[in-house]
Formats: structure tokens, sequence, C-alpha cells
């Protein structure tokens, strides 16, 4: 899939009433961002989907992610293998291996060898009727072993939790021609001390808590100190950046000069739309 330039990643877009959701999924539409990327903790992911596709008739709509403990590989390629052309084009399946406190809540020891599930998972989506193939899946990627499973058996990495450093070392782990979709936290306020007042509580519970996200901090360089406790300034700062449109406009576009095709931004706010109003106009694009 050609995918490029900013897109949205946004938990409204997943939970709420369906018909506010499609409002807005049709305006951020009209500003031109270019995919709709939505989480997955269990429940009709799918459905989801299915009310951004019509809402939004021309972005890309995305799963970021789509939970690969909570779906059967075979029922999720069948449900896409019912939409229409049109739809299947516009969409893309972001799969993630999750963590272990989410997935073994309730059922402990379950979250054991999550290579080895995603690479089962990838097994079942190949061998599925009809099969949903490389070129339409993304993984969540982290660290090396899980971003060439994503260079040899997905379209590319949609990482989440991460700064632009991270991205330049991905693109090196996958190699030209695939594609590579992180995600970027913004917040839209130009004093630091009050940004990171919003930020943090929002980046260190429970991103600071779950451990494939400090392993990969400490991979990619950062201090023991700045991933302790509640996040060293600094580090709130690269995981969320904050500033007016032009400031966040400069953050997305630091992960496309590090070798990102796209950024798919999250606005920490309960209401996301002015921040992503501001950001579409600083990048040269209006609602028509």
């Amino acid at each position: 899939m050609l995918l490029g330039g900013t897109g949205i990643w946004a938990h409204q877009l997943r939970y709420g009433d369906p018909g506010a959701i499609a409002e807005m999924a049709a305006e951020l539409d009209e500003l031109g961002y270019s995919a709709l990327w939505i989480p997955d903790v269990g429940g009709d992911v799918l459905g989801s989907v299915e009310t951004l596709l019509r809402g939004a008739p021309r972005a890309v709509v995305a799963t970021g992610i789509l939970n690969i403990w909570m779906h059967e590989p075979a029922d999720v390629a069948a449900h896409i293998g019912g939409w229409d052309d049109a739809w299947k084009a516009r969409f893309l399946l972001g799969l993630g291996a999750s963590h272990a406190p989410l997935i073994d809540h309730g059922n402990p020891g379950r979250y054991q060898k999550p290579y080895t599930k995603m690479f089962e998972y990838l097994d079942g989506l190949d061998g599925a009727h009809p099969p949903l193939t490389e070129d339409r899946r993304v993984l969540a990627a982290l660290g090396p072993r899980m971003l060439e499973l994503a260079r040899d058996r997905a379209a590319g990495a949609h990482p989440y939790f991460v700064p632009p450093e991270h991205t330049a070392q991905a693109r090196e782990r996958l190699g030209p021609g695939k594609l590579l979709a992180p995600e970027q936290k913004v917040v839209l306020e130009t004093d630091p001390e009050k940004a990171r007042a919003i930020a943090r509580p929002r980046v260190a519970n429970p991103y600071l808590g779950l451990t494939n996200y400090v392993s990969n901090l400490r991979r990619i360089g950062w201090s023991e100190e700045d991933v302790a406790h509640d996040g060293s300034d600094a580090l709130i700062d690269a995981l969320a950046i904050h500033g007016d449109g032009e400031a966040l406009a400069r953050g997305v576009a630091a992960h496309l000069d590090a070798g990102a095709d796209h950024v798919a931004v999250q606005v920490l706010a309960r209401d996301p739309l002015p921040a992503l109003r501001a950001i579409a106009a600083s990048l040269g694009r209006t609602a028509s």
C-alpha cells in the first residue's frame, strides 16, 4: 500500500457514538489526513473500521493495532474478505502482540512467546479463505526480530511510542521499499510545563510500566534515569512533542526525515480536533 504523509491515531475514532465518530472521520478526511488508525483491546474492531470507511471516503483506515490474542486469523480474514474491493483497497491491517499485563489479566500465563504467536498468526492469515496477503498488513514492531518479521512477511511496520531515533533505526532494519508508519503523540500547548503536565500522565501510565516499551527505549539510548518513575522531561518531550501547530508539524517532519513514509499523530486531549486543524493548516492543508 502506498501510504504517505500524515495520519491520525485516535481512540476517539473507536469508542463512542458511531454518528459522532463518522462526523469526525469525515472532517479529518476533508483536512487531508491520509489514514485513520484505531486501537483494539477486544470487541468488534472491524465493525469500527467499517464505520470509518463509510464516514471517510478517501482516507485509508488502519488498525493500530488489532490484538492477535483476541481475534482468530481465519475470522479476521473472512470478515475482510466479505467487503467490496473499494473498502479492501482502503484498509490496512495493523497487527500487534500487545503486552503481558493486558493478555494475562484473568488468564495468567497466556502471554508467552509473542514472536512465535505473531509468526503463527501470519501463517493463519496466509492459509485463510480468502487469505489476507502480506501487502495488506503491517506489524507493531519495535525490536530487531519483529522488524525483520515485518520486513519479510508484511508490508512494513507501525511502531508505537517511539521517537525519531527509533524511526531511523527501524528504516535501516526494514530496508527500502517497506512501509514505516510510526505513531507520535502531540500536545497543542506552547508552555513546556503545562504541556508536560498534560503529557506525563499519558506517557507514564501505562507505557513506562510496560516492559516492551521500556526495553525499546533503553535499546535506542535512553538511560535508566530517563525511563524511571514518570519519565525525565527530555523523554516526555520526545514522546509527546508540544507547541503550536507549526511546532507539531515539525515534529511530524522529524520522523519523515528519519525515514518514515507516514506518521500517525495522536493528540493528547479529550477533543483532538483543534490540534489536528492546527497541524493541517501548518502543513498547508485546510478543510474544503
